[in-house]
């Protein structure tokens, strides 16, 4: 199956396919003006500050439960930045693609975590990805890493975008029923690129979600 296909096909459960691309409020990486945000300088800021890498059994940040199976393993390998919202934002672009998944193993687009951790864009991609696994009667198992991330803020301070490779080599669908996995060989097609806009909540919560989704598959900057 091509990975770039919209909505997935009977042949994901050949090559186990696991998050989609372009859909929801995500757009295309050939536009002139890809690497802007509105209103945001255009310095990178690499994130500084070292950490242990968090997994998905972090604690359940926000009061929201964030919890996943102990197969379904997912690692943020990276650094935090030094500017608070930065830091705020990477967190919670992390709990972002734990909302999802755990969406997936619960098989529903509606756990309360998704809505926490997305909107706009963000949220109709976080619902077509939970969906189309329970269509399918997938759930996944194994690690999948999440690395060299950076982060960038738009002037009002409202709004980062954070940017990171993932690597789905060693994650992989397993059929609900049988509890088959479904294995695949190594390949390009496990390195995607994201950037991922996070959207403070006007609350006054330090919470924020995201609220567009970009996806480059095949991404050989992340090998």
């Amino acid at each position: 199956m091509n990975r770039r296909t919209l909505p997935v096909t009977a042949a994901l459960a050949a090559t186990a396919v696991l998050l989609l691309t372009g859909c929801g409020g995500g757009g295309d990486d050939s536009s002139p003006d890809k690497d802007k945000i509105a209103g945001a300088d255009q310095g990178t800021t690499k994130p500084k500050k070292s950490r242990e890498p968090a997994t998905s059994t972090d604690d359940n940040p926000d009061g929201v439960d964030l919890s996943l199976p102990k197969d379904m393993r997912l690692i943020f390998d990276w650094d935090r930045p030094n500017d608070k919202n930065e830091a705020a934002a990477m967190d919670d672009a992390a709990n972002f693609f734990r909302a999802i998944y755990r969406g997936v193993d619960k098989r529903t687009a509606k756990d309360a975590a998704v809505s926490a951790y997305a909107t706009g864009g963000g949220l109709h991609y976080a619902q077509v990805q939970i969906n189309e696994w329970v269509k399918g009667g997938w759930t996944a198992t194994g690690t999948l890493r999440h690395y060299r991330a950076t982060t960038r803020s738009a002037a009002n301070g409202n709004s980062v975008e954070v940017t990171f490779c993932a690597d789905s080599s060693k994650y992989f669908g397993k059929e609900i029923k049988t509890g088959k996995v479904l294995r695949t060989k190594p390949s390009i097609k496990d390195f995607d690129h994201y950037k991922l806009i996070m959207t403070k909540m006007p609350t006054g919560k330090d919470l924020w979600q995201a609220s567009k989704v970009f996806v480059e598959t095949e991404a050989a900057q992340c090998r």
